[in-house]
């Protein structure tokens, strides 16, 4: 395998991941998690289930996710190959394939023994782990391509936009886990209207509207952590294009994601709208996260480098 096909496979497998990630959700939103009852790897017993709309659902996921777990391998095979001596892409194949494997595992038990909400919303958040795993490692292959990932001079950066950089990460993981929370209790209509919740700026803290709620509230104050650091960017001298480019992507798909979510909101009685704006809030924040997972990566590096120099 050569380079250019190695790049394919990257991108190929992180198409995969995404697709992975968006039949889940289509399986929670449809009610489709039990369509093949409590067997697994089989459906209803049968390899090949009969003809509902929850067990197409859900074994077209199974399938789906089988066929991208072989990617998944053959892209960390490739990377043992071809680049074993470069720990980036390494980590990146690596991390794919254990996440990969842990959201697996995880499906088949909630198959098998009936999981709580609590544990059901770890499922997508391992799924967003393994995309964006796959994401980083599309984006070293393409910069590698460009010979940046051999830069030995790179820009050097304030130790801030990295601990802002973090901090937006770890808490829009947070922010992710709540809204899969959200899905798993059905607690949609918890908060009727946007940007008020029922009416009111601070609705009674009770039930599903609290765990809606909470959930706003941390997508308000993820917001304006990507705002500070898009902020702290844009006023820093000397940095990075490809730093500045990633910031602005994650402050717009942070406002895309806001506003997704009042959509899916606006959406709450029309079924098939509501599966569509669901989707396209899922792509928005996997997309939000992957941004913000290399612009960590990246500015991590680049401080240590500057304390070192």
């Amino acid at each position: 395998m050569n380079e250019g096909r190695y790049r394919v496979l990257a991108v190929v497998t992180c198409i995969g991941m995404l697709l992975v990630l968006l039949a889940g959700a289509l399986v929670t939103n449809t009610g489709s998690g039990r369509g093949c009852g409590d067997d697994w790897p089989l459906c209803n017993g049968k390899f090949i289930p009969a003809y509902t709309v929850e067990s197409l659902i859900e074994y077209s996921h199974r399938l789906i996710s089988g066929a991208v777990g072989l990617l998944v391998l053959a892209s960390f095979i490739a990377t043992l190959v071809l680049y074993r001596k470069h720990r980036e892409p390494v980590f990146y194949a690596s991390g794919a394939g254990v996440f990969t494997i842990v959201q697996a595992v995880m499906g088949a038990l909630a198959v098998v023994w009936p999981q709580s909400s609590s544990v059901l919303a770890l499922h997508f958040g391992f799924s967003i782990l393994a995309f964006a795993f796959t994401l980083l490692l599309v984006l070293w292959a393409l910069r590698l391509k460009r010979g940046e990932a051999s830069m030995r001079i790179e820009p050097r950066l304030p130790r801030s936009i990295y601990g802002l950089s973090l901090a937006a990460l770890v808490f829009s993981y947070v922010v992710i886990y709540l809204g899969a929370f959200v899905r798993h209790t059905q607690s949609y209509g918890g908060c009727l209207g946007w940007p008020l919740c029922n009416g009111k700026w601070i609705p009674a803290w009770e039930g599903a509207t609290r765990i809606v709620f909470t959930h706003r509230l941390g997508a308000a104050a993820l917001f304006l952590l990507i705002l500070w650091l898009l902020i702290v960017i844009v006023r820093t001298d000397r940095v990075d294009r490809g730093i500045r480019r990633s910031g602005k992507a994650a402050f717009i798909l942070v406002c895309c994601q806001v506003l997704s979510g009042a959509l899916l909101t606006y959406t709450l009685t029309d079924t098939d709208w509501f599966i569509f704006t669901s989707m396209l809030h899922n792509l928005i924040v996997a997309a939000m996260f992957g941004v913000l997972a290399d612009l960590t990566i990246r500015s991590w590096k680049w401080s240590e480098r500057r304390e070192g120099s």
